[in-house]
């Protein structure tokens, strides 16, 4: 395995990490989620994100420990490679990118529609094709001229799409009314886990956020750290906000499906309530894609530099700004591309099951790491010795059954393609 980590700068301390996993997080779900709860579950809701929570913390310890173990940059696909071979992860670093690059087209196309509803000069097909053109190359030129760049913009996105949502929750406490958070009747174990289901991928990005670890301070530390701390920050704001969301709006919260937290903020605020919701909303996108494109083409990096993929140059360190450039510039002209086309849309039926298949895997890292590596004395390892490895498999798999059959027929399908796509490339291999 080659090893260029000396080429990368580390700079990312516990905040810039916390405020990057955080980011990718909380996209722009959180907006449209309290209502799609209610819907199910009413005022009992809560407990849903309390349940859904703790499974997540469950998995998330896997990936703390895990982040512990391998600290080179690659994320998920590093952990599984380090644990499984180049096979697998070459699997894991595909279904990550390409379940990334999908979350990429779909959330810049949303917001280019959140401003096309706010002025109709957006809805002009060639200002629709110059906006997504600034944004993904935008992003990407502030990604190669240095990771500090990169995370400090990170930072700021973090900051400005939790004030919105924190003067929700802190305002709104006013207008909640104690009758529309009374639980009449507890959720049964079926209508929980759907639920939960939903919630999970409103939870999940840690994956995302944890990319960058070679350009992390002191990574054996700063990542458990970071990924206890935005994890935990998460669930409570997630729990406030569905609670004043519900405690405002009552019974009426279904009704608004497609702007909950605008509507409201509309109560709370006035009508200046909806349009903050809705350009938080509209931050929230686009930080949502700042911490895209500083995370993700690092797995890419990641795949060239340990020739999982021939791409020689994808591996390419800038020599003045310390960046994998190339693979950064690649990412974004390859989203610009899904975005502009709106081709993600045929392809993201394999989102859901392919990003459950790579926890899993990162979990089994887990386990096989444990007895195939000496733990030394500074990594986190998950008290408890296999009880929350193997718990996180159970919910994993329990997750994974409860998927529309076409996702789990598509994630075949697309393993049987990348395996013989995988076998082309190592043929090519033995050849040269």
């Amino acid at each position: 395995m080659s090893h260029q980590e000396e080429e990368l700068k580390r700079t990312i301390g516990v905040f810039g990490l916390s405020a990057n996993i955080m980011n990718v997080i909380i996209g722009a779900g959180i907006f449209a989620l309290p209502a799609i709860v209610a819907t199910s579950m009413g005022a009992s809701s809560i407990i849903a994100y309390l349940f859904c929570g703790l499974l997540m913390a469950l998995i998330m310890l896997c990936f703390a420990e895990a982040s512990s173990k391998v600290t080179q940059t690659g994320g998920v696909y590093s952990y599984i490679e380090t644990a499984f071979g180049p096979y697998a992860g070459f699997l894991a670093g595909v279904f990550t990118v390409t379940g990334t690059l999908l979350a990429d087209a779909a959330v810049s196309n949303a917001l280019v529609n959140v401003l096309a509803a706010a002025h109709p000069f957006f809805q002009q097909t060639l200002v629709r094709f110059s906006f997504l053109t600034i944004v993904f190359f935008g992003l990407a030129f502030i990604n190669v001229i240095g990771v500090k760049q990169g995370i400090g913009l990170v930072k700021i996105n973090t900051v400005a799409k939790l004030i919105p949502l924190l003067l929700l929750v802190t305002f709104g406490w006013e207008a909640v009314t104690t009758a529309n958070l009374t639980i009449e009747s507890f959720p049964d174990i079926q209508q929980l886990g759907k639920t939960s289901l939903v919630l999970f991928f409103a939870f999940q990005g840690c994956e995302s956020g944890i990319v960058v670890s070679g350009e992390v301070i002191n990574p054996k530390r700063t990542i458990p750290k970071a990924i206890f701390i935005s994890i935990t920050a998460v669930v409570v704001l997630y729990m406030l906000i569905q609670t004043v969301a519900q405690g405002v709006l009552g019974t009426e919260l279904p009704q608004y499906t497609a702007t909950p937290l605008a509507a409201t903020a509309k109560v709370i605020f006035g009508p200046i309530g909806f349009l903050i919701l809705t350009i938080g909303a509209a931050i929230s996108m686009f930080g949502f894609l700042s911490g895209d494109i500083l995370n993700n083409p690092r797995t890419l990096y990641a795949l060239a530099r340990d020739r999982v993929i021939p791409i020689k140059a994808l591996a390419k360190i800038h020599p003045s700004f310390a960046t994998p450039y190339l693979s950064i510039i690649l990412y974004a002209a390859i989203g610009f591309l899904i975005a502009v086309t709106g081709s993600f849309e045929s392809l993201v039926v394999i989102a859901s099951s392919s990003i459950l298949m790579v926890y899993l895997g990162v979990v089994l890292a887990v386990i096989k790491l444990r007895y195939s590596q000496p733990t030394k004395s500074d990594e986190f390892t998950i008290p408890g010795g296999l009880i929350i490895p193997v718990l996180s498999i159970s919910i994993i798999l329990y997750f994974l059954s409860n998927l529309a059959q076409n996702e789990i027929i598509g994630t075949v399908i697309a393993i049987i393609v990348l395996t013989a796509i995988y076998a082309l490339i190592r043929f090519s291999n033995t050849k040269k």
